[in-house]
């Protein structure tokens, strides 16, 4: 049998999450955001299924060339902006937009003269308190790049930092912060994470860029309101041994699983080597042949060991789901893990074999 350690991408999963994203957006324009690898999913395979959407986003030149090579020709807005006054060149010529929230940036844009001027996008820093500008350095920052050569427009766009929480007060104060900001000033506007775009219709604004949610999974704490969202990625293993052990005796490395009673445990073909998050604990729950079973032992580097006691008639080859099934979120194992769906979905490293599946894909 050969070692199964896989990852299902359902480009029409992703697909219906836009079309959700768009219900909720009114007259927004979309921006989708494909940084860390479409979040883990595969970046041309997910700018396939999002191919609808009126911008990308990504973080960096090395993840917007790609989207240039494979004939994109969407807007493409790059979140941390230019690294050096030398990739500006690239810029002008792959048509990139850079996020500005550094003085230098602005310097360098000021001083150079490109082939091509740039669209640029001012980062508000609203209260997040990471990157951009103070509310009352906006109104300055504007007046300067839109004086500067090498600016054709120039854009708003802030992050939101508790969107998650429709409860937590600090998206209102953001978004009077970046309204007091942009008083008076032209330019469109993007305030909307995949929370805003969902749960607060006020930040929704000209422009919302959904990350997240495309692939799924909720942006919010209480993930188990799905919001009609389908997890467009499942990743599965395969059972490889079955032993049956008497109460007392210990499972794994530093034996942190103590059998309660004579029962059976099942060796699963994925770890941490695969990108399954070490500090799993145990009970974290995994579906064998779609029954839950939970972890029990330490996570080693290629294999995890899983309760059985539910499972009737366990056998080598019997299918392993990790997350992402409708009866396992991948958030739900991202909460036992202490983590977030965005960490345990970008940490897949390359052992694991992706599948791509949907309407219209011919690969």
């Amino acid at each position: 049998m050969t070692r199964i350690t896989r990852a299902t991408v359902d480009l029409d999963a992703i697909r219906h999450n836009l079309a959700i994203a768009r219900d909720c957006s009114g007259d927004a324009r979309l921006m989708a955001v494909l940084k860390a690898n479409g979040y883990g999913h595969g970046l041309l395979r997910a700018a396939e299924a999002l191919r609808d959407a009126d911008a990308f986003a990504v973080s960096c030149l090395a993840e917007a060339g790609p989207l240039r090579d494979a004939g994109y020709a969407h807007r493409i807005v790059l979140l941390e902006g230019f690294f050096d006054s030398d990739e500006l060149v690239v810029f002008a010529h792959r048509r990139l937009d850079p996020v500005i929230h550094a003085p230098w940036q602005v310097e360098v844009l000021e001083q150079r003269r490109l082939s091509r001027a740039l669209d640029v996008w001012l980062k508000v820093d609203s209260g997040m308190h990471r990157l951009g500008f103070a509310v009352n350095e906006v109104a300055e920052i504007h007046r300067r790049l839109s004086a500067a050569p090498s600016v054709a427009n120039v854009r708003f766009l802030t992050h939101l930092a508790c969107a998650d929480d429709l409860d937590d007060p600090t998206t209102e104060r953001q978004l009077r912060a970046m309204d007091q900001a942009c008083v008076g000033l032209p330019g469109e506007r993007s305030s909307a994470n995949s929370a805003g775009t969902l749960g607060w219709p006020a930040s929704r604004l000209q422009w919302v860029r959904p990350g997240m949610m495309l692939y799924g999974c909720s942006p919010f704490i209480d993930y188990r309101d799905r919001w009609g969202l389908r997890n467009a990625l499942t990743l599965e293993a395969r059972l490889i041994a079955v032993h049956h052990y008497q109460a007392g005796e210990r499972v794994g490395y530093g034996g942190t699983y103590t059998c309660p009673e004579d029962m059976a445990i099942g060796v699963v073909s994925i770890g941490y080597g695969d990108g399954y998050p070490r500090q799993a604990p145990n009970g974290t729950p995994t579906l064998v042949e779609g029954v839950r079973a939970p972890l029990a032992g330490r996570v080693s580097m290629d294999m995890i060991t899983v309760d059985l006691r539910d499972v009737p008639d366990p056998a080598v080859g019997d299918r392993v789901v990790l997350w992402g099934d409708e009866a396992l979120p991948t958030e739900e194992v991202a909460d036992y893990c202490d983590s977030i769906a965005y960490e345990i979905l970008c940490q897949l490293t390359g052992r694991v074999e992706f599948r791509y599946v949907g309407v219209g894909y011919g690969g």
